[in-house]
This record gives C-alpha cells, structure tokens and sequence, in this order.
C-alpha cells in the first residue's frame, strides 16, 4: 500500500520525465533526494558544530557512582556532579546517603523522650559526618533553630496572625544568617503540654539533624529585634547549655524568675542526652510529677502555681546539682540574649533615631546591597555600637524581644497590662524587626503601628 505523500510524488516524477519507466524513475529521483537531504544534513551538523559548546555529560545516578564516590574519599564527594544547584550554594551533598550502616539502623534508636537517652551519641554523631562528609566542614558552628505552636486553631480571634508574624519574624532572621528552621505544632509526647513540649521536640531534632552542632529554642512569642546580631559562639565553647539570666538571683535569692527557659541554645551532645532526661524527669508524664510540684515549690518562694514547671526545675539543677550540669551551663546576662517586652518596646523610636543619626555620617551603612551579604555591615556598625551599651541602659537594638505575660494564641495576659498593650507592643517590635529586612528590599514601614504600609526607601537613605 502506497500512501497519498508517496504517490503525489511518483506522479509528479512521471509528469516531468514522462519517458521513464515508473520503477527507473522512482529509483533514481529516491536516490537523488536522499543523496541531496544527506549533503545538507552533514552541511547543518558541521555549522552547528562549530558554533555549539560541547554538551556536559549527564550525571549518572547508579549504585554504583555512589559506591564510587564513597570509597575515593571526601575530595571526589565534594566535587561530584550529584550536587544541583539549589545544594551547591550550601556546599551540602543533599543527595549522597551511603548504605553503611550508622545509628539509624538500629531498631532499639527511639525519638521519644520517654525512652532511655541514647548512648555515646557523640561517636555516634562522628561516624555519620564521615559518611556524610561534605556536612563536616564548619560542623562547630551550625545551628538548627526550633520553635513551634499547637496544632489547633488559636482562640484569640487574631492568634492565627500573630503566630505567622512572629514565625516570619524567625524565618527572616535565619535566612539573612544562614540557619536552617523547624517549626512543630503538634505534641511529640502528648502528656508534655504548653512550655514541657520543648523537651520532646528538642530530643527529637538532635536525633533528626546530627549534622548541626547547636539547637536553638525559641518559643513563639519571642521576636528577633535586631536582624544583624549574630551569638557570640566562641564565648559557649567550653559550655553546652546557653541562657539568659542573673546569676545572684539563681544561687542568692533563689528566684523563680532569675532565668527566663523560653529561649535557650543547646549543644547536640551526649551531655544534652543525659540532661534532657532528668529535665524531663520532672514533666507531666513522670510519676513524680506531683512530688517535684511540691519540691520546687518549696525552694522558689515567688513561684506562682504549685505544678512543676521547665524553668523551676532547670533552675533546681543548678543550684542542686551544680558540679554534674552548672559547670557546663552558661549564664547568659551581657545583652539581651532574651529581653522582657515591657522594658524594650517603649524605647524602639529613640534607638531607632540613634541608628539613624549613625548611617547619617556613615556612608557605608547607607550603601543599598544584596540581602545575601547583609552581615557585610557588622563590622562597620560595630565601630558605632561598642559604646551604646546593652540592656535597659543602653540604646543598642536589643536582639530577642520576648512577651512574657502575652500569649498570643489564647490571648490570656498578665492583670498588668491590657490585651491591647500587648497587641500593640508585639505590632510594634515585629515592625521594627520588619524594617530591618525590607530595607533590602527598597520599602519600610514608615509607622511602626501600621503593619500593612510601606513606603519606598528613596536612594541615599537616611542622607
């Protein structure tokens, strides 16, 4: 059967040669038509040739290329054509996972928090970052954040709103400083409710990220309010517990107040095993749930309900068992490694003209630059800030605001203060957080109470 293209052209060749026999003409003019079609193909490939690069080959995905890579060592892993480009930027190997076996594969590993602490977790932790080799480099100095909320809707009718503003609060200031971010909202352990659900989460992202050296808490309500600090880690190196307090108020006055366990920085270690299982000890899961209530409430004076609390019992273990956990936990007290809300927020339009008055003389804080090098600018506000001071005194911006006594989500608040106060408060310091970031972005919030005006940052700014 011959199609309707192929008998076109067989008449067409018969109409022009009319004296050929059909076969001799078929033949000849196929021949001189695939002769012509081969001449230009070889003219096109030759053109193209010439002018394209030559392709790169494809990356291959076999078994065997990973087996490959592993037995060659780290330097053939690091420069494997695996990593794509969203991995290279961070030089991680997201795609290498080598079948030896590590910690992983033993069924008896569990995530929970009721489950006994894992042991030599530090060798553990080792033999994974040589399998995973291209985690390695900076290791001592890489931080996961965590934070999280419930896993129902909030009852305060704008709860919902908040929590996102102070999320975005947090994922702004880990995407300017290269952190990365886990954010929970449901109860690993169930019994753990309200600030007791640290714990279980905590246990499970040190399982979940051997690669990071640090986990960072940061409950919900806190706000970074100043987007250039960075944590001083070369002051935690001998310690593996980091937060904020007053040490007289701990071992002198036995305060229940004296530290704040709602932002703290905690090493991935097996010291962090261990103390993550008598911390929680004294949880709502424990039998002697209620006995530590009475213990607790008995040494702290000023605590204000008799149920076992985080910070209580953290507090108890420094003043009770100093030499085995004190020694490696730091008092934190020289800035505002967290910050109570009612002694910042009224001060935020006076720091805010100071910084302004700075990059007024300072040319090279008014330099526009990309949001990927903002931490370009530290050294150069140094110079200005060694003398502005930390804490209420000072005018330096204070790096976590935290609103003890407001709880966005139920919109319960402490007796002295309105919810409104503290609605206001938190628009205000998640504004001025705000506009440290959008600045990057050409726009900033010309007032602090209105969250939803901005206004082109003209060039030159603040000149």
């Amino acid at each position: 059967m011959v199609s309707s293209e192929q008998s076109h052209y067989q008449n067409f060749s018969l109409a022009k040669h009319g004296g050929r026999s059909k076969n001799t003409s078929f033949y000849s003019d196929t021949l001189l038509f695939a002769g012509g079609a081969l001449v230009a193909f070889l003219v096109v490939w030759a053109f193209w040739s010439f002018f394209s690069p030559t392709p790169a080959p494809a990356p291959s995905f076999s078994y065997n290329s990973f087996t490959e890579r592993k037995s060659a060592g780290s330097e053939s892993v690091s420069a494997s054509p695996l990593t794509s480009c969203a991995d290279g930027a961070s030089g991680f190997d997201m795609v290498l996972d080598p079948p030896d076996p590590n910690f992983y594969d033993d069924r008896k590993l569990s995530y929970s928090i009721e489950a006994p602490p894992v042991k030599n977790w530090d060798e553990k932790r080792m033999e994974w970052l040589k399998q995973h080799p291209s985690f390695a480099a900076g290791v001592e100095n890489r931080i996961l954040m965590v934070t999280g909320s419930q896993a129902t809707p909030c009852k305060n009718p704008i709860g919902d709103y908040l929590l996102l503003k102070f999320f975005k609060n947090k994922v702004d200031y880990c995407r300017r400083h290269g952190i990365e971010i886990f954010y929970n909202n449901v109860l690993f352990q169930p019994k753990m409710f309200s600030f007791w659900a640290k714990t279980p989460t905590i246990k499970a992202a040190m399982l979940a990220h051997p690669e990071v050296e640090w986990i960072w808490w940061v409950d919900s309500d806190a706000a970074f309010t100043d987007m250039d600090f960075k944590l001083p880690l070369d002051r935690y190196k001998a310690h593996n517990l980091v937060i904020h307090g007053w040490p007289n108020l701990i071992y002198e006055k036995k305060s229940w107040t004296s530290i704040n366990a709602g932002v703290f920085l905690i090493r991935n270690c097996q010291w962090t095993m261990d103390f993550m299982d008598v911390w929680a000890s004294m949880g709502p899961q424990s039998p002697g749930y209620d006995k530590w209530g009475e213990i607790l409430s008995s040494i702290f004076k000023d605590k204000i309900f008799p149920e076992s609390d985080d910070q209580s019992g953290l507090i108890y273990l420094l003043l009770k068992e100093k030499e085995k956990w004190g020694n490696k936990i730091y008092v934190e007290g020289e800035y505002y490694f967290e910050g109570y809300w009612m002694e910042i927020v009224g001060r935020l339009d006076n720091i805010t003209e100071r910084y302004n008055e700075i990059e007024k003389r300072e040319r090279r804080l008014r330099r526009r630059h990309a949001e990927k090098v903002s931490e370009s600018n530290i050294p150069v506000w140094e110079e200005y800030l060694k003398d502005a001071g930390f804490g209420r005194e000072g005018w330096r911006r204070p790096f976590i605001t935290h609103f003890t006594g407001c709880q966005p989500c139920s919109g319960v608040h402490n007796k002295m203060y309105s919810g409104q106060t503290c609605i206001d408060a938190m628009q205000k310091a998640l504004a001025f957080a705000d506009n440290q970031v959008l600045r990057n972005y050409g726009f900033m919030h010309p007032d602090l109470l209105d969250p939803s005006t901005v206004n082109l940052v003209p060039f030159d700014y603040p000149a």
